[in-house]
């Protein structure tokens, strides 16, 4: 399973005009379900979000997580992350989870984020999004939790 996490001041997901998931400062968080993924990834790449140590203290140095800042979280399914461009310049997206099995782990994620963590937004699986986010800092951080 992977993740590109950007660190947010706001964040936002508009379809068809319609704002479906906002959030303020936390974190963006892109999801991809690839083949062979199971809850298991999706559990260990959640606590590794919720966890990780990218937003600032008193002191201006990364040291506290979104947690700890009480931050949003705004979940988009992101099928592209499993972007093949090795074989020359159109991608091959082979490597996503089929439709089916992506929507159901990214259900779970999404369940599991609203059990672990209080803000949680998201955008609409296999829908065609425009995501609008201020940048914070910027801090990008590519995530990839691998099946066992």
């Amino acid at each position: 399973m992977k993740a590109v996490l950007q660190r947010v001041a706001e964040a936002r997901v508009v379809i068809e005009g319609q704002t479906v998931g906002q959030i303020g400062a936390g974190l963006l968080v892109l999801l991809c379900a690839e083949r062979g993924d199971a809850e298991a990834q999706a559990d260990k790449l959640l606590a590794k979000i919720l966890k990780l140590r990218i937003f600032s203290d008193v002191a201006g140095k990364m040291n506290l997580s979104v947690s700890d800042i009480q931050g949003g979280l705004l979940i988009v399914s992101q099928f592209t992350l499993a972007a093949d461009v090795s074989g020359g310049n159109r991608p091959s997206f082979t490597a996503a989870a089929a439709p089916e099995e992506g929507l159901r782990l990214y259900d779970y994620f999404v369940a599991q984020a609203r059990a672990f963590h209080a803000q949680v937004e998201t955008g609409q699986f296999a829908a065609d999004m425009q995501v609008q986010l201020v940048n914070d800092g910027p801090v990008t951080i590519p995530l990839r939790i691998d099946p066992d």
